[in-house]
C-alpha cells in the first residue's frame, strides 16, 4: 500500500471533524479499527479502514445507535455500494422531511405576519417525526384512481392471481378482482384506507417481510419516488414477485423539464428533485423490464403532480397542492413564487396564450411511465 493511502488517527480526526478520542472508542470496540502502518510504524488507515468510518460517521449523524451501526455496516448481504445507496436514501428521506418543517414554519411565520395565530397542536406538529406525512392528509379528496391508468396496470399485471401492492398508500390502484396484500409505512396512509380494502403491512420496500417467489406479481404506483433506496425496494419487488409493474416518471430524456408547462415556467425546482434518483434505465434493469409510455388524459381523476396540465387553476388550490410531496420538497418559497406567477398569468390571458395548443387535446405526454418486467 502506498504511504500517501495511509492517514494517522490525528489526520483523519483533522478532515472528518471525529475527535480523537471517539476515533480509539471505535477502535477499541472493534468498530473501525486502523489496519496499516505507516513508514515510522504507528498505526494507520488504511483506504478500506477510512470508507468504512465514512459510513460510520454518516450513520452515527443520523442518529443510528452504535450496534445498530455495526449491523448496518457488516450486514454480509450489502456490498459497499449497496451500504452507500442506503445511506444516500437515508439522507434524502432527512432532507425532505427538513425541507417539510422548513415549509411548515415558514407557513406559520407568514401566518403570525397576518395576525394569525397557530394552535398548541399545530405548534407542536411542527416538529412532529410524522410531519412529512401531512401530504398524506388529503389524498382521499384529490388522489383519485384513475379508469385509463388503472386498465394500463391491470394489463400489464397479465392472468396474476396474488398481488402485492408495495408504497400502497390509501390503495386507489389496487384491483379488486385478485388477491392482494399491500405495504405501506405511513400510519397516515394506512389509517385512510377505505374499508373492506386488502390488508396492510407497516413495511419499508427495501425489507419486504415475505419469502422469494411469494407473490404472481408486485406492483407499485406513484411511489418509488418516496423510496430512500428506489433500486433496492425495486429488487426487493423483483425477489418476492414473478411479474413487476411500475408506475413511474421518466427524467432522462433530454429537455425533461420543459415538457411540462409547470416546470418550464413556474417550477423549475421541481429538476433539482430527481437530480439524485436513479436513472429510468437503471430502475427497469433492476426489475429486468421495459419502460412504455402513459399519457395523461385531459380530466385525468388522480390529482397526481401532472394531472392538471389543462386545468391549471388547479394548481392554485391549496388542497390540490398539499396532496403532492412536490409542493412541500420545493420550499414554501418556491411555492409560493410559482402559484403567484401563474395566478397573474391565468388573469392576464398569458397562460393561455402561450398554451393554446393544449385545448386541442385530449391527453399529453409528461414524462409517466410505466415499467413492466
Amino acid at each position: 500500500m502506498e504511504e500517501h493511502e495511509r492517514l494517522t488517527v490525528g489526520r483523519v480526526a483533522e478532515l472528518s471533524g471525529a475527535s480523537v478520542r471517539m476515533l480509539h472508542h471505535y477502535d477499541r470496540i472493534g468498530l473501525v479499527r486502523p489496519s496499516a502502518r505507516t513508514s515510522a510504524g504507528y498505526r494507520a488507515y488504511s483506504a478500506g479502514d477510512v470508507e468504512r468510518l465514512r459510513e460510520v460517521l454518516a450513520f452515527r449523524r443520523l442518529g443510528f445507535g452504535l450496534r445498530e451501526i455495526a449491523d448496518l455496516v457488516d450486514d454480509p448481504a450489502a456490498d459497499t455500494a449497496a451500504r452507500l445507496r442506503r445511506l444516500r436514501g437515508l439522507l434524502v428521506e432527512q432532507r425532505d422531511r427538513t425541507a417539510a418543517m422548513v415549509a411548515a414554519i415558514d407557513r406559520e411565520l407568514e401566518g403570525r405576519a397576518m395576525g394569525i395565530r397557530t394552535t398548541p397542536e399545530e405548534q407542536l406538529k411542527v416538529l412532529g417525526a410524522r410531519l412529512y406525512e401531512r401530504i398524506g392528509l388529503d389524498y382521499p379528496a384529490t388522489r383519485r384512481t384513475e379508469p385509463r391508468i388503472a386498465a394500463r396496470i391491470q394489463q400489464a399485471l397479465g392472468d396474476a392471481r396474488t398481488v402485492l401492492n408495495v408504497g400502497a398508500g390509501t390503495g386507489s390502484y389496487e384491483p379488486a378482482d385478485r388477491e392482494v396484500i399491500a405495504v405501506e409505512p405511513s400510519a397516515v396512509m394506512r389509517a385512510q384506507r377505505p374499508a373492506g380494502a386488502a390488508p396492510c403491512v407497516a413495511a419499508n420496500a427495501e425489507r419486504l417481510p415475505f419469502p422469494d417467489d411469494a407473490f404472481d406479481a408486485a406492483m407499485a404506483v406513484s411511489t418509488v419516488h418516496h423510496w430512500p433506496d428506489p433500486i433496492a425496494g425495486l429488487r426487493e419487488m423483483r425477489r418476492v414477485a414473478r411479474r413487476v409493474v411500475v408506475f413511474t416518471y421518466d427524467a432522462d430524456t433530454p429537455g425533461w423539464l420543459d415538457r411540462f408547462w409547470l416546470t418550464r415556467d413556474y417550477l423549475p425546482e421541481f429538476g433539482a428533485l430527481l437530480a439524485d434518483r436513479p436513472s429510468l434505465a437503471d430502475m427497469a434493469r433492476a426489475i429486468g423490464g421495459r419502460a412504455e409510455p402513459v399519457p395523461v388524459p385531459w380530466d385525468c381523476a388522480d390529482g397526481f403532480f401532472e394531472a392538471h396540465w389543462r386545468r391549471p387553476e388547479a394548481y392554485l388550490d391549496e388542497r390540490v397542492r398539499r396532496a403532492v410531496s412536490v409542493w412541500t420538497r420545493v420550499g414554501a418559497r418556491a411555492e409560493r413564487r410559482a402559484v403567484d406567477g401563474l395566478r397573474a398569468d391565468l388573469d392576464s390571458g398569458r397562460w393561455a396564450e402561450r398554451n393554446r395548443e393544449l385545448a386541442a387535446l385530449d391527453s399529453a405526454e409528461l414524462g409517466l411511465r410505466l415499467l413492466v418486467g
